[in-house]
């Protein structure tokens, strides 16, 4: 079986790859390095919450995670494999056709325990959905057991097309949000667990979130759209917006990449990693501002609009932040008499000022007022089903929450609604 991987053409999978590794461990029959790869695959399967025939999962997360010359071109494209690739596509699913099929009761005679046949019908122990990566593996089991029951190699290739073309490949097929590994250079690293909101739990802000909806639809239909600023008050929910809309354009192909301020240098190589994918990107910045001497605001103006190199059609930039222009100013600023080093320095907050500008859209989320504020105190219980306390009561908690913990607002409100839930399943 060795040599038959060493022939695939499009699908190429390299010597120290999980397979290729396992059936050079077989030729030699090596029993020691035989239960290293067992437990190497078991925490893949803890890793995605796999159960069943993991043996069949890893050969479609190796399918569906191949990126080379074919699956790149197929990538959220409607159109099928035609020409001569289509052969060598072919001839690549007649092997891993014969991969998922492979026996392996003749390996487990030669070992202590029939490792080899417990993976085939692996019994999971039950976890909780958080704890390991369950829509990537949830995915690589149902495209699995359907590879496994095709007995045609071209209606292998057709599961496959399906899959690319509704979401891609690799992690960008699997994952939402992507935030950039810390150290020196550019390596994206997946965010597992997004939290599930819509816009919809975010009670208020109508208008807010029509212009965000707008902007967003615009852009993952391929049409012009804008840079975008969240700003206003801590907990007004700038934060969950994005978090929904990462939520609800998934399907889209829209991604979102998280990066923060100390690697704004990064935000060139981000760019040269994505702009080639048949994703739609957005980078968020979170709680974005800078101080009086902070300058990696540069790096953010160069990539929105300023630099060189034209920002790709794919990729937007969003932030949130507390501050309406991003960039501390004091009434010093504002002086065109002061002058250090021969500069006024009021140029230089008009320099800074102009980063804001560079948003073509600025969305203001305030803080409610108090009859809003009581509003979604009702309304976040009425969904949460807290019945244990009438209109007075509620109103008490709200009245009496917001001055122990810092004002209206409505992650005080969903604060709230969770300890009031900790109160109402007590009572009962």
């Amino acid at each position: 079986m060795l040599q038959r991987i060493q022939e695939l053409i499009v699908y190429r999978i390299p010597n120290d790859h999980m397979i290729a590794r396992l059936f050079r461990i077989i030729q030699e029959n090596d029993i020691s390095s035989s239960m290293q790869w067992i437990k190497e695959l078991l925490d893949m399967a803890t890793r995605f919450g796999w159960y069943g025939d993991l043996w069949q999962f890893l050969l479609t997360h190796t399918l569906l995670t191949s990126e080379n010359s074919y699956t790149l071109s197929q990538e959220r494209q409607a159109y099928e494999s035609v020409g001569s690739i289509h052969t060598f596509l072919i001839h690549d699913m007649e092997i891993f056709k014969d991969l998922f099929q492979y026996d392996f009761h003749p390996i487990d005679e030669t070992l202590p325990i029939p490792c080899f046949s417990i993976i085939k019908d692996y019994k999971a122990l039950s976890k909780r959905k958080e704890l390991y990566d369950g829509w990537m593996g949830d995915q690589i089991m149902e495209i699995g057991k359907r590879l496994f029951a095709k007995s045609d190699s071209q209606d292998m290739l057709h599961v496959l097309h399906e899959y690319y073309q509704i979401y891609g490949i690799g992690d960008f097929a699997f994952h939402k949000a992507f935030r950039i590994q810390n150290g020196e250079t550019c390596v994206l690293q997946t965010i597992v667990n997004l939290e599930e909101v819509t816009l919809d739990d975010l009670i208020g802000y109508e208008d807010q979130k029509k212009s965000l909806y707008e902007n967003t639809f615009s852009f993952v239909s391929g049409k012009k759209a804008n840079n975008v600023l969240l700003y206003g008050e801590s907990g007004t929910g700038k934060s969950t917006s994005i978090k929904a809309i990462a939520n609800m354009f998934f399907d889209k192909g829209l991604r979102i990449i998280e990066i923060h301020k100390h690697q704004f240098h990064l935000l060139h190589e981000v760019i040269q990693q994505i702009k080639s994918r048949n994703y739609y990107f957005i980078i968020y910045m979170d709680d974005l501002s800078f101080e009086e001497d902070e300058t990696e605001y540069k790096y953010l103006k160069a990539v929105i609009e300023g630099g060189m190199e034209t920002r790709p059609s794919n990729v937007l930039i969003y932030a949130t932040s507390n501050r309406r222009h991003l960039i501390k100013e004091t009434w010093r600023d504002r002086s065109d008499v002061i002058e250090e080093q021969d500069l006024h320095v009021s140029e230089t907050m008009s320099e800074k000022l102009s980063l804001v500008a560079r948003f073509g859209i600025s969305i203001y989320y305030g803080k409610p007022s108090a009859q809003d504020y009581h509003n979604m105190v009702k309304e976040l219980a009425a969904r949460e089903h807290i019945t244990a306390f009438d209109a007075d009561e509620l109103w008490q908690y709200a009245n009496a929450w917001e001055l122990r913990h810092g004002g209206v607002s409505g992650r005080c409100a969903r604060q709230l609604i969770d300890y009031l839930s900790f109160l109402s399943s007590s009572k009962e």
